[in-house]
């Protein structure tokens, strides 16, 4: 039974492509529904699923970033975009990518979609080369907000005012997140999801689930022998641990 991971962060429109799938293709076997790219790229690494489903605009990692990671950890997955942007269409196809379908989906078009994957599937094809000529002539895209730069944060009674570049890292704590500083820990009450997007990507690199790190408090990064990274502060006696599927992303550090 062929396994599948979808990553779209908009709940409705998740469950109707799950529904639709599930008519379309009875025999897939949905592994797990993901809202974020740091929740998929997990999924993907934890079950190496035939196809995934990724929407290209999320919180955190893109579509597109997830795909590029997965070509180490998971090559042999196909790859089917999904996005509410039709200006990526063109490039997608030029690229040779597997399918692309655009929001809201039709069955009749996923329906085609499905059956290009099951024929690719047959003939032992993935995509691995074109997702990285994709990649490299869209770019990773991201929203053109200006980036957060400082926050509110409360440390018992006191209300914090931080400047996001003092941060040394993200962590989320239930439905809040804990900010860390050199000066110690604070509360943020939202939850680290809300983050994501709003964080300079070049700055703040997810390295787990539910850990967002600056880049600038990082002191050395190392592997050790099961994939797995652990970072080095340089204004923090902790470290950090970085999960298997996010140490792609630090490929030149």
């Amino acid at each position: 039974m062929p396994k599948c991971v979808i990553a779209e962060d908009e709940a409705l429109l998740r469950h109707a492509l799950v529904a639709m799938l599930r008519e379309a293709w009875p025999q897939l076997e949905i592994v797990a529904e993901c809202e974020d790219g740091g929740e998929a790229l997990e999924a993907i690494a934890e079950h190496r699923p035939d196809v995934a489903f990724l929407d290209i605009r999320m919180p955190g990692l893109t579509g597109l970033e997830v795909a590029a990671a997965m070509a180490e950890i998971s090559p042999a997955t196909q790859v089917v975009f999904v996005t509410a942007y039709d200006q990526y269409a063109i490039d997608a196809f030029e690229t040779g990518a597997v399918d692309y379908l655009l929001k809201p989906v039709a069955r009749e078009r996923l329906a085609a979609a499905v059956q290009r994957l099951q024929t690719r599937a047959v003939a032992g094809q993935n995509d691995a080369g074109v997702i990285a000529a994709l990649i490299e002539k869209l770019g990773l895209q991201r929203k053109s907000a200006e980036p957060l730069v400082w926050i509110t944060a409360s440390a018992g009674r006191e209300t914090r005012l931080i400047m996001v570049d003092d941060v040394a890292y993200f962590r989320a704590d239930n439905k809040y997140t804990v900010v860390m500083t050199a000066e110690g820990e604070s509360l943020l009450r939202k939850p680290i999801r809300e983050l994501l997007d709003a964080l300079d990507p070049v700055t703040f690199k997810q390295i787990h689930r539910s850990t967002i790190v600056n880049l600038k408090a990082v002191a050395s990064v190392s592997r050790d022998d099961s994939g797995r990274g652990t970072l080095r502060l340089k204004n923090r006696p902790e470290t950090l641990t970085v999960s298997q599927p996010f140490m792609t992303l630090f490929r030149n550090m």
